[in-house]
């Protein structure tokens, strides 16, 4: 078979625009702006391929708000996942749980982790750190479930 430089360049386009389709889907990160494990979290998602829209802000309670994430469920920092589905990420969400999310695509508002866990993505990143990952729906009479757990 031989291989001329025009079928090369349509090879090669064919898999920049595949590339782009299956690429990572752009966020927004509202964040207050001294808080440093919620930058080292953004820092992990751009490095992940998110193209990452960072807010600062003072005050994140309007946006959690806005969220639905419950007080029970708040963390530093909350994301909004701009893809065929918006999706919450509450807290240090890892990327594991954030990729199972968008393959499953379930019918949740987003995921969170509470508080910010000792060892979690942004908060020291230990692989020996155990803590649990949770979808919501955003509604107060629904019960968050484990979505995801971490170190089991």
């Amino acid at each position: 078979m031989k291989i001329t430089l025009k079928t090369l360049a349509a090879a090669t386009l064919l898999g920049l625009v595949a590339g782009q389709a299956a690429a990572a889907p752009a966020m927004s990160v509202y964040k207050s702006p001294w808080c440093g494990c919620c930058e080292a979290w953004v820092e992990a998602m751009k490095a992940a391929g998110y193209e990452v829209s960072v807010h600062d802000m003072e005050d994140l309670s309007t946006i959690k708000k806005q969220a639905g994430v419950s007080a029970d469920l708040e963390a530093c920092h909350t994301a909004v996942l701009d893809g065929e589905r918006k999706y919450v990420l509450e807290g240090h969400v890892p990327l594991d749980a954030i990729r199972k999310l968008l393959e499953e695509q379930p019918d949740v508002r987003g995921l969170a982790t509470p508080g910010m866990p000792a060892g979690s993505l942004g908060m020291g990143s230990d692989p020996d750190a155990r803590y649990d990952v949770f979808a919501f729906t955003g509604s107060s009479s629904d019960e968050p479930q484990v979505f995801y757990q971490i170190g089991e």
